[in-house]
């Protein structure tokens, strides 16, 4: 069956990349065929639609890291033709053929039930920034950190993994502090459940304080670098700080204060590889959570696939607040 999708190819120095039209023989193996409805933009996406990315690993590459859609054609009992189904992680758009295309083909071991509530528009709303925000949630309380601890931050809280995170916190009862560069955001943040708006350059300051005033019971962090150390400095005895990013940069000047004193976690968030047997769960709270059309709000524009190469040069440049949905059909 011919299908669209979005491809690049690099060979030598020459990259190229835009829409094409493929046929099921050009899909790589996997025992359930997927028609997709939505996916979604993220940062890794954008990297990929560069040549210098290091994202993609072989060439010609489907972009997208997640989709959502019904399943086509099925040789695992586990699904069935017309089954809702979700996509995030593992090597989608990187090394194996993903959802920037009607049609994709995957590991049954790579798909999630779509969880009672939550519409394929809605799932890729989330995407990986939104299994990320949930794992980072989840690991907070998994700390024993509980709404009546005091006041949670978020970095880079008009990003995909940072808006998703307020608007979990906020809808678990959390006080949730949004920190963000983006001026004209604050009302978005605000809407989204954050009772307090922090300029980034305030997180982001250098101290030659080994530990600071405490101030944060825990943190969803999805920049890293220097806001990493400020947030660690600041954060209460026995508080949480979930890192998953990097945008601010991979070294974290630190010291050991914050973690022998007051014994602060720093707890890394990965997403991609995350055991595949507790994604229902989160899926399934965050349906619970964020379902009910509330979700949509965290849309910024929905593009279709020949908008793809403008849209990665936006979320690459930081001209993203919210979430981007790419509809490939």
């Amino acid at each position: 069956m011919a299908f669209r999708a979005f491809v690049v190819n690099k060979t030598d120095d020459d990259f190229s990349l835009g829409v094409e039209e493929w046929d099921d023989g050009r899909l790589p193996e996997g025992e359930v065929t997927v028609a997709v409805e939505w996916s979604d933009l993220n940062y890794k996406d954008g990297l990929a639609c560069t040549p210098n990315g290091r994202v993609v690993t072989s060439y010609p590459m489907v972009l997208g890291i997640d989709f959502a859609g019904t399943v086509a054609e099925s040789s695992d009992a586990r699904f069935n033709p017309g089954d809702a189904v979700i996509a995030t992680g593992y090597n989608l758009g990187t090394g194996h053929a993903g959802g920037y295309a009607e049609r994709v083909r995957v590991p049954a071991d790579w798909l999630v039930p779509a969880p009672d509530g939550l519409s394929a528009e809605e799932a890729m709303t989330l995407g990986t920034a939104g299994l990320t925000a949930a794992i980072s949630v989840d690991v907070i309380e998994r700390a024993g950190i509980g709404p009546d601890a005091g006041l949670v931050v978020v970095t880079g809280a008009t990003g995909g993994v940072g808006s998703t995170a307020v608007a979990m916190l906020a809808a678990r009862g959390y006080t949730v502090a949004a920190s963000t560069g983006k001026a004209d955001s604050h009302d978005f943040l605000r809407g989204l459940g954050a009772s307090e708006i922090l300029d980034r350059a305030e997180l982001a300051e250098e101290s030659r304080r080994p530990i600071e005033s405490e101030r944060w019971a825990a943190a969803v962090d999805p920049v890293g670098g220097a806001t990493t150390a400020s947030i660690l400095r600041q954060t209460k005895y026995g508080g949480a700080v979930a890192l998953s990013g990097l945008t601010g940069g991979v070294a974290v000047a630190t010291n050991v204060m914050p973690f022998i004193l007051r014994g602060v976690q720093l707890i890394g968030i990965e997403s991609v590889f995350y055991p595949q047997d507790r994604r229902p769960a989160l899926w399934q709270r965050m349906a619970d959570d964020l379902g009910g059309g509330k979700l949509l709000d965290l849309v910024e524009e929905r593009i279709g696939l020949e908008a793809v190469p403008d849209a990665a040069q936006k979320i690459l440049a930081g001209g993203v607040r919210g979430r981007v949905l790419v509809r490939p059909s």
